[in-house]
């Protein structure tokens, strides 16, 4: 056949480890002989991130602003062992959290589900999608030890010079700790907004979720914002396409979730989407099914993992040995960002090849082909543990008999 030709580039961020591995497989056995393959690329792998400064990995997300979709590889956070591994100039900061800060994104996670892979809930009949406010939070915050005999306060100073004093604990019984948390208006609004296009985007209702009984200023402002944006900017066009919105507590929403069947997307805030995407991977059978996008207020896609870089994978691939770690979320990322190519530039034969490859990575699974993490729990009576390349060239030989008919 001939290759399929893009208008546009693919911002392509290349990553580390066994997943960068798996990234050169992947193009090789099922892109590259099908799609005449035009990229923007960027080496976010550690040892190129040090070199730069980091500098590449600001430079990918600019370059996703101007191209408008991204397919990125999983890569390192560096702790203080990788420092020593790798002879760090500094300890360099998540590249998610750069290009989320630069995009101002959401993340939304789904499940990929497999005939014969088998969630630990029943009733999880369809894809949960996990959308993650990616600013703020605990993860910008500031912390303290704080010694016994201390007063903990609060203070605010308004651009005027005015101070507003509020007491967080006197410490006179005890030594403790505090930490200062932060949101902004204009990132909570963001976050809306981004959650309300991708619902109208993928026909999906849409639920959100917070403790605003108990945090009535932190929470509360959250789903204030989310009522106020839905009202004014979304509701009629939500009730034109037959979805729906809805808020509840935090706790209440987990109950529901358990409960239900699946098929919504459920919007958390930073830390809560942090956990819950962990734990509807885990229930729906394993982390690397899982796809992640990460979608700007503005319409920007970034496609990815939603796994790490597997590192004991990768020790044991030096060692020459075969692996067989999952790479279904990776080519799952890379369909994504192909198929979202194709939409924006009409290109219908970019996004019939992203459907196709889809389904030929389920029909490997679903005939009993399969790396080792889905055997272990896979009810399938016949099945076939192979390793990576195995099952990318099983997944390539079913993609081809596609094109043949």
């Amino acid at each position: 056949m001939e290759k399929i030709k893009m208008k546009t580039p693919l911002v392509e961020m290349d990553g580390d480890e066994m997943t960068r591995v798996i990234w050169r497989m992947i193009k090789d056995i099922l892109i590259l002989p099908y799609i005449d393959l035009k990229t923007e690329y960027y080496d976010l792998g550690l040892v190129h991130r040090n070199e730069t400064d980091d500098k590449v990995t600001i430079e990918s997300a600019e370059a996703t602003k101007k191209y408008g979709v991204a397919v990125k590889c999983a890569t390192i956070t560096p702790n203080a062992a990788r420092m020593d591994e790798y002879d760090l100039k500094e300890m360099w900061k998540s590249p998610n959290g750069t290009i989320r800060a630069i995009l101002d994104g959401t993340v939304f996670r789904a499940t990929i589900i497999a005939k014969g892979i088998e969630p630990y809930i029943p009733t999880w009949t369809k894809p949960i999608t996990i959308a993650r406010h990616a600013y703020g939070d605990v993860y910008k915050n500031t912390e303290m030890r704080v010694s016994e005999g201390s007063m903990a306060e609060l203070k605010v100073t308004d651009k005027d010079g005015n101070e507003s004093l509020s007491l967080i604990y006197d410490f006179s019984d005890s030594a403790g700790i505090i930490q200062g948390l932060h949101n902004k208006d204009k990132s909570i609004e963001g976050f809306a907004r981004s959650c309300f296009n991708y619902a109208i985007d993928t026909k999906q209702d849409l639920w959100f979720a917070t403790k605003d009984t108990i945090s009535k200023k932190y929470d509360h402002r959250f789903k204030d914002i989310f009522a106020e944006i839905y009202e004014k900017e979304y509701k009629a066009r939500f009730e034109a396409v037959g979805i729906e919105y809805f808020y509840t507590l935090i706790d209440d929403a987990v109950a529901r979730v358990i409960r239900s069947n699946g098929g919504y997307i459920w919007a958390c805030k930073n830390y809560d989407g942090d956990v819950m995407s962990d734990m509807v991977a885990t229930a729906y059978g394993s982390l690397a099914m899982m796809t992640s996008v990460l979608v700007s207020p503005d319409g920007k896609y970034e496609y990815e993992a939603a796994h790490g870089t597997v590192q004991r994978h990768y020790y044991k691939y030096l060692k020459g040995e075969k692996t067989s770690t999952n790479p279904v979320a990776t080519v799952f990322a890379w369909t994504g960002a192909l198929r979202k190519r194709g939409e924006l530039d009409s290109t219908p034969s970019l996004c019939e090849y992203a459907d196709k490859l889809e389904k030929a990575i389920l029909d490997t699974i679903s005939e009993g082909i399969m790396t080792g993490d889905l055997a272990a729990i896979s009810k399938l009576k016949s099945k076939r543990t192979v390793d990576t390349e195995t099952f990318l060239i099983e997944t390539g030989r079913r993609l081809s008999e596609m094109y043949k008919k």
